[in-house]
C-alpha cells in the first residue's frame, strides 16, 4: 500500500462474494464461448476476436500492435494468431503507409465471409452465457461502471 493511503477497511461480505464471483466470470465466461464457438462453428474464440476487431476498423485494417491491445494479448501472441489467420487466408498483413516500419493486419473478404458465418453462434453464446442473465438490470449503467474498472485498471496496469 503507497504510504500516503490510509489503511483499508476489509470488504464486506457482499463485496467479497461480488468480487469473488466476478473472478469466477472472468474465467468461465470466455471458456464457455469458446466451447461453443468452436464446436459449432469450428472457429476458435481466439481467432474470432481479431477478425471481429478488424471487421470494424476503417478499410479492415489495424496496426499489429492496436489489434493486439484490442485483443488484450501481447504483440507476439498476436504475431502467431495473425500468422494462423494468414495461413487460412482470412487476413494479410502489409506494411504500414505512415512510417514504413510498421505492419497492418487487414481482413480479407474470404476473412470477413468467415466471420459472418461465425456471428450467428458467437451471437447465441454470448447471449445464452451472459446477456440473458442480465434481463432487467440496467445495463447501460453496469457497462459504465465496467469501462471505468477496465480504464482504471489498464492506466495502473
Amino acid at each position: 500500500m503507497p504510504a500516503d493511503q490510509q489503511p483499508l477497511q476489509p470488504l464486506t461480505a457482499s463485496e467479497e462474494a461480488f468480487t469473488r464471483e466476478l473472478s469466477r466470470v472472468m474465467l468461465a465466461l470466455p471458456r464457455a464461448v469458446d466451447a461453443d464457438i468452436t464446436r459449432e462453428a469450428r472457429l476458435p474464440l481466439s481467432e474470432y476476436t481479431p477478425l471481429m476487431h478488424l471487421s470494424e476498423a476503417p478499410g479492415r485494417a489495424m496496426r499489429m500492435n492496436e489489434l493486439a491491445a484490442a485483443c488484450s494479448l501481447t504483440l507476439s501472441g498476436m504475431t502467431r494468431v495473425v500468422t494462423r489467420l494468414e495461413r487460412q487466408g482470412w487476413v494479410e498483413r502489409t506494411k504500414c503507409d505512415e512510417d514504413k516500419r510498421g505492419w497492418n493486419a487487414v481482413l480479407t473478404d474470404s476473412g470477413l465471409a468467415r466471420l459472418e458465418r461465425a456471428w450467428p453462434t458467437f451471437l447465441w453464446s454470448v447471449r445464452r452465457h451472459l446477456v440473458d442473465h442480465f434481463d432487467g438490470l440496467d445495463l447501460p449503467r453496469l457497462t459504465a461502471a465496467l469501462r471505468q474498472v477496465a480504464t482504471a485498471s489498464s492506466v495502473r496496469g
